[in-house]
């Protein structure tokens, strides 16, 4: 049987951090349901239609409902959030593999160009938005960050470090939000991107440009690059229709919670 497209263990995270509804005026229409309105964004998250084909069947409104919907929760900090509990009930089952790390980026084309978009020099300057990504060892996306395609994968290191977020076990002590070691390809060879990860208590284990051969560089990385394709499943992500950076980097948050559920799915 095929799974619901909202099913009840993602909707039982997503709930409790849900801001209440704004006070309506006398007489006014009544909103959606959140639940109605989140089946919509996963649609077109998934599906990659536009919002004004959402199908009325459906139930979950017009598409601009469901827009603003995405846009106030992103505001309010509910996909970042739900990022965060789905890692801590992973890392609380002990199935978060801290001892390596692996960071990439990927570049898409941004059609309408806008905020975090820059020419991208690998498709004859068109714009584009990159994706940086750091992964625990198997693959589930730790932290993810924003840039122009222009951006320099190296300099983005260091934030994209730093997305992750404090992860809490369930039990007593300080939360986890650094991994032991930290993989990396030649484009971050460079002793300030070492510092950085020194700094923050992680080893540097980044190819060295002119000294490893490059069949020895993917026996770590292989796992981050399969989570960018797993990113690129959801069918609005692979190219950025959305001027504003905040909605593309919502989609982006929500794609990695459902990527971070079925690792919770696949180990719990």
């Amino acid at each position: 049987m095929a799974r619901p497209l909202l099913p009840d263990d993602l909707w039982t995270e997503i709930a409790p951090l849900l801001p209440p509804p704004r006070p309506r005026p006398k007489g006014g229409r009544r909103p959606i349901e959140n639940r109605a309105a989140l089946t919509g964004i996963l649609f077109v998250l998934r599906s990659g239609v536009p919002w004004e084909m959402l199908p009325a069947e459906m139930g979950c409104g017009c598409g601009m409902s469901c827009w603003r919907r995405l846009r106030d929760w992103q505001a309010a900090g509910v996909w970042a959030r739900l990022h965060q509990v789905l890692l801590e009930r992973l890392h609380g089952a002990g199935e978060i593999d801290w001892s390596r790390a692996s960071l990439d980026s990927a570049s898409v084309p941004a059609k309408k160009r806008g905020s975090a978009t820059g020419p991208n020099p690998t498709d004859r300057g068109k714009a584009g938005t990159k994706r940086h990504l750091v992964t625990d060892a198997r693959g589930t996306p730790l932290g993810v960050c924003l840039s122009g395609a222009n951006r320099h994968d190296s300099v983005m290191m260091a934030p994209t470090l730093d997305a992750i977020p404090p992860v809490r076990n369930g039990r007593r002590g300080r939360p986890r939000h650094r991994p032991d070691k930290l993989h990396a390809d030649k484009a971050y060879d460079a002793e300030p991107r070492r510092h950085e990860c020194r700094a923050r208590g992680i080893v540097p284990r980044i190819a060295r440009r002119g000294i490893e051969r490059s069949e020895r560089l993917g026996r770590h990385r292989w796992v981050v690059e399969r989570t960018h394709a797993w990113f690129n499943r959801f069918r609005r992500l692979p190219v950025r229709y959305e001027r504003r950076a905040d909605i593309y980097e919502a989609f982006t948050s929500l794609a990695a919670s459902l990527i971070t559920l079925n690792q919770i799915r696949r180990f719990c």
